[in-house]
């Protein structure tokens, strides 16, 4: 499995509040993942800007990396 394909137990998606935006966390979703807490918005001077984290629980091919 290459880096790429690893599933990370912890992601943060961050960007637009638009559709684009929704369909990556759906995606998450799709593949296992659960949200984790509330979405943050905030606004850039353009446009609004949120962050969702979502974490995957116990997948055996979850990725732990040391810090």
């Amino acid at each position: 499995m290459s880096e790429q394909d690893e599933r990370l137990r912890y992601r943060l998606l961050t960007g637009p509040d638009d559709r684009t935006f929704c369909e990556r966390v759906s995606q998450a979703l799709a593949e296992g993942y659960r949200l984790h807490g509330g979405p943050s918005v905030t606004f850039d001077g353009q446009r609004v800007v949120v962050a969702q984290a979502v974490v995957l629980d116990g997948a055996p091919d979850a990725v732990v990396r040391p810090v």
